[in-house]
């Protein structure tokens, strides 16, 4: 893996990762017009190449193993015969090409889709099981068939890049453990930025699809300077290895999406997790680095002050967002939001713990029963609904005050209230994304 500052060197750009001001460039001509008046609307593909025991719990349950929590268990605590015929109808049968087309149909402009990098590459001693790439392929050229944008997006890491923290559901890097370690370890890095390069180079003809690459999702920020030092610098090697992808001079017009791990967009955010400064604040912007935008994720139940929350407060929550998100000096994209306002969903927090909002999750206060939240829509009160449709419209709004949003997820097996596909069928979900019955939510 050539890194970012060989990288430029090679080509005779005069830059050093740590002093990004020298940098020169030239503005990129994005397939898509981001940050424009045109707005970002989709939907993520979640649970499909990387697995997610929350969306697809049948998988998991049927294993018959409560061990099997993750996609690395999954691959580790099993005959490896039967878990690859599980996972290859799951690749075939859980997103189709019809999918592509009800997204398309639905108004949305944008895909994105989720991928570990043990599709690329498998280590010694991993158990992961690859696959997934041709699927990935093939959903390009779904997307191309249908005029929709894709988002390629490395969710995991090796090491994993985001462990576990207080039970949060961070299975989704595919390996959920205590701390994560792909921040710890040379080697992790040096794999995942070869990764990276080697997406950029798979989809380099496919520029007017593929219009983004997200080089890690979700990093574990919140655990301090040694895990941001190490982010900060995977950012910069992945500005080179995606906006350089031809190993010359030439650039792509491939937009580079970083995550915010879970540090702040400005000093106005009241977030519980985060601090009071600006941690992101003249990182990578223009005109010294071009075809930059964040990725911000925004959901209001894995902490018991959010999940206490009346249906009123939350939806005043996510109206506030607003300033900060159109104030910050990037394009902002929130590239996973839901309108659930719980964490009822079975395994959200991850295979085995329970919710907050019931009190089963450990150290948490009951704030009241699940029954009615979650599970099929046929469950859900006309009011339940009558809230999921203005939450709904009341986070899209806002998040379109900045660059657009794409909502996690497209579906799941047992949990309507985050699907956009049961949000179309059940009405809080707008067949045009634009069409608002509550256009002064956030005025009120």
């Amino acid at each position: 893996m050539v890194p970012f500052r060989s990288l430029l060197s090679s080509v005779s750009l005069l830059v050093a990762c740590l002093a990004p001001t020298v940098l020169a460039d030239n503005p990129i001509n994005p397939s898509f017009p981001y940050g424009s008046s045109t707005k970002v609307r989709g939907v993520n593909l979640g649970g499909w190449l990387v697995l997610e025991p929350w969306i697809t719990p049948s998988i998991f349950d049927n294993t018959g193993n409560s061990a099997i929590v993750d996609e690395w268990t999954f691959g580790q605590l099993q005959d490896r015969n039967t878990a690859l015929s599980v996972l290859q109808n799951h690749w075939n049968t859980w997103i189709t090409e019809q999918d592509f087309i009800d997204i398309a149909n639905a108004g949305l402009n944008h895909v994105r889709i989720p991928i570990g990098y043990w599709a690329f590459e498998v280590g010694p001693g991993e158990p992961y099981i690859s696959g997934q790439l041709p699927y990935l392929q093939q959903a390009v050229t779904w997307a191309r068939a249908h005029g929709l944008k894709v988002i390629v997006d490395l969710h995991g890491a090796p090491g994993s890049q985001n462990g576990l923290i207080d039970y949060r559901r961070f299975d989704n890097s595919g390996h959920r453990i205590s701390f994560p370690q792909w921040h710890s370890n040379s080697t992790n890095v040096a794999r995942t930025d070869a990764i990276i390069k080697q997406i950029a180079s798979l989809f380099i003809n496919d520029q007017d699809v593929v219009s983004v690459i997200a080089p890690l999702n979700e990093p574990a920020g919140y655990d301090g300077s040694d895990v941001l030092s190490v982010v900060r610098q995977y950012w910069y090697d992945s500005y080179g290895n995606i906006r350089f992808p031809y190993g010359t001079s030439q650039q792509s017009n491939t937009l580079v999406l970083l995550h915010d791990a879970f540090q702040p967009l400005s000093t106005l955010s009241d977030r519980e997790h985060m601090t009071a400064f600006s941690y992101w604040q003249g990182f990578q912007t223009p005109p010294q680095w071009q075809g930059v935008a964040m990725d911000t994720h925004i959901y209001q139940m894995f902490s018991q002050d959010e999940v206490s929350r009346t249906n009123q407060q939350h939806i005043q929550a996510a109206c506030a967002e607003g300033s900060t998100l159109s104030s910050f000096d990037l394009w902002v994209i929130v590239g996973e939001w839901t309108p659930a306002a719980t964490d009822c969903a079975k395994y959200l927090n991850g295979r085995g713990v329970g919710s907050r909002y019931d009190g089963s999750y450990p150290g948490s206060t009951r704030v009241g029963s699940c029954t009615g939240l979650t599970g099929s829509a046929s469950t859900f009160s006309s009011s339940y609904k009558t809230f999921l449709r203005q939450y709904w419209e009341a986070q899209t709004s806002t998040y379109e005050q900045a660059a657009g949003w794409i909502q996690w997820t497209w579906k799941a097996e047992n949990a309507d209230e985050w699907s956009y596909q049961a949000g179309l069928a059940n009405g809080w979900i707008p067949q045009n994304p634009t069409q608002r019955e509550y256009p002064n939510i956030c005025s009120s």
